[in-house]
């Protein structure tokens, strides 16, 4: 991989980690320690450097006419960053290689269908970066009043519980959404699902300093209810969308 990306060296990935604050794409995983791989970083004058190397362009670009490709499309660095991201997404990869892939920076093979897994890689790409602008599902939302609280003249309270079995997640004492298909249950960022993932997030959570909780903890779920609803109907989305990409990478690979 370093042949691919260039060198991993310390100072390259200080400068890196350094520039995640900018605009650039990224592929990096969910754990807490990891390599972060850019399709480009930017130097100290500010220039932007490409990370996928000249040799590994010559060396997909070999491959490809020598298995006799028919496209005529030229392979390209974004292409193979494309690419890169779909085959470390393939369960089937990910599944053979689960060994190596804890203890070493990951080989990357050459299937049959280069553009077919870069395509995969793209879109794949788009769902995870422009998550917040995909269309969002259409779950059903039900809002029943919570009248003790209204009573009492608070608002309801915080629940945010999934219940994969039935498709739904019960938001708060009034609102419940339904309708969530199962495979948008099977995505999951480490060992949980995007959606659920989500909703821990958004709980209110007491800070066990005393002080802390005193002067700080003003967070209400109920000041983000919308957007985090929002966001569930849009990650299912993504999920069920990610969910069927890796379900065809299964398939093409047996």
């Amino acid at each position: 991989m370093d042949d691919l990306f260039g060198s991993l060296s310390d100072d390259n990935v200080r400068r890196i980690r350094r520039q995640n604050s900018r605009k650039i794409s990224v592929i990096i995983g969910a754990a807490a320690a990891t390599e972060c791989l850019p399709l480009y970083s930017f130097d100290d004058r500010g220039g932007r450097v490409e990370n996928i190397t000249d040799w590994a362009v010559e060396q997909f670009r070999k491959n490809y006419r020598a298995i006799g490709s028919k496209t005529e499309r030229q392979i390209t660095k974004e292409a193979i960053f494309h690419y890169v991201y779909s085959v470390l997404h393939n369960p089937v990869y990910r599944e053979k290689y689960a060994i190596n892939l804890k203890r070493e920076v990951p080989r990357i093979p050459f299937y049959k269908d280069f553009w077919q897994w870069a395509e995969w890689g793209k879109e794949l790409m788009d769902l995870h970066v422009g998550y917040e602008s995909v269309t969002p599902a259409k779950l059903k939302r039900s809002d029943l009043p919570d009248e003790k609280a209204r009573k009492a003249g608070l608002p309801p309270k915080c629940i945010l519980k999934a219940d994969k079995d039935g498709g739904r997640i019960i938001v708060d004492s009034e609102t419940t959404l339904t309708g969530i298909p199962s495979e948008a249950w099977d995505y999951k960022l480490g060992n949980r699902s995007a959606l659920e993932w989500i909703l821990d997030q958004y709980k209110e959570k007491k800070p066990k300093d005393p002080t802390i909780r005193e002067k700080f903890n003003t967070y209400r779920f109920a000041d983000y209810k919308e957007k985090m609803i929002d966001l569930l109907m849009r990650v299912t989305t993504v999920s069920v969308r990610t969910v069927a990409i890796i379900d065809s990478m299964r398939k093409s690979v047996h």
